[in-house]
């Protein structure tokens, strides 16, 4: 599978909406996926046994989020995707199964469970609760338009 099959940026006029990394990704050392201006990275590494990661802490930085971003970790299962855009409409669906792993960057976006899923969330803290997040109504399962990853 090519690397850009592996690594998919959701675009909406050249507006990053996510980033899919599939299960399939595996090169050797440090792979940074982000642009150095997101709130949230994401990386992915692949070492060899033996190999040292000098301990460090991290330095107290003042960052200014603005916006939540979020990574699912997709354990096991089938979730179907939803992007639409920040006006609220609905834009083009994806498929994630076990290992495959999203970064939610802008925009919106709703799921439904197509297996039994299990996943990993991490975002920004701390979390509001509602004062987080606009609710809207999303499509139905009939109205996805369902672009698959090993099509791209």
């Amino acid at each position: 599978m090519k690397l850009k099959k592996m690594i998919e940026q959701i675009l909406h006029h050249n507006q990053l909406l996510a980033l899919i990394i599939s299960q399939k990704f595996d090169k050797p050392g440090i792979h940074f996926f982000t642009p150095n201006e997101l709130s949230q990275q994401l990386a992915y590494m692949h070492h060899p046994t033996g190999k040292i990661i000098q301990p460090h802490v991290h330095n107290p930085v003042i960052r200014e989020v603005q916006y939540t971003q979020e990574v699912l970790f997709i354990r096991k299962g089938k979730l179907r995707v939803d992007f639409y855009n920040n006006q609220q409409d609905y834009l083009e669906s994806r498929i994630l199964e076990g290992g495959d792993v999203i970064l939610l960057v802008t925009g919106g976006h709703g799921f439904e469970v197509l297996e039994e899923i299990e996943m990993i969330e991490v975002k920004q803290g701390p979390y509001v609760g509602e004062q987080d997040k606009t609710r809207f109504t999303g499509i139905t399962a009939e109205q996805a338009k369902i672009v698959e990853l090993s099509k791209l």
